[in-house]
């Protein structure tokens, strides 16, 4: 098993909250402020319970709710510039991290899907 320190999703995850939450610290907007670190610090979270939960079936589910934290992201950055809470040009580049590490943690999931079947598939009855 690859260490959680070493995978490159979490650590761009990681980065993209520690992002969020500069780009957010003088922001007055509370309600708003805390949903949204609250998503972006979901997702690195869920990637590392889900690593550490150790089984390919929890990996894949603390995985997916990752993936879903990430598209609750990219859509409050977009309401968030559009509503005028946050400036367009940095929020943009957060809002393509978002959803790179989406994809990212979509080939996770097809890959651990695929090797969980693989060990179904392999084990005597």
């Amino acid at each position: 098993m690859e260490a959680l320190e070493n995978l490159d999703v979490w650590k761009r995850a990681c980065r993209l909250s520690v992002e969020i939450y500069k780009l957010l610290s003088g922001n007055r907007q509370y309600g708003f402020k805390d949903q949204i670190t609250r998503a972006a610090l979901s997702i690195p979270s869920n990637i590392a319970e889900g690593y550490e939960r150790g089984s390919n079936r929890s990996r894949i589910q603390y995985l997916k709710i990752a993936k879903g934290s990430c598209g609750e992201l990219w859509t409050q950055i977009m309401i968030g510039r559009a509503a005028g809470f946050l400036e367009p040009e940095p929020s943009k580049k957060l809002e393509l991290e978002a959803k790179e590490i989406s994809r990212m943690l979509y080939g996770l999931i097809k890959y651990y899907s695929t090797s969980q079947e693989k060990d179904l598939a392999t084990r005597p009855s």
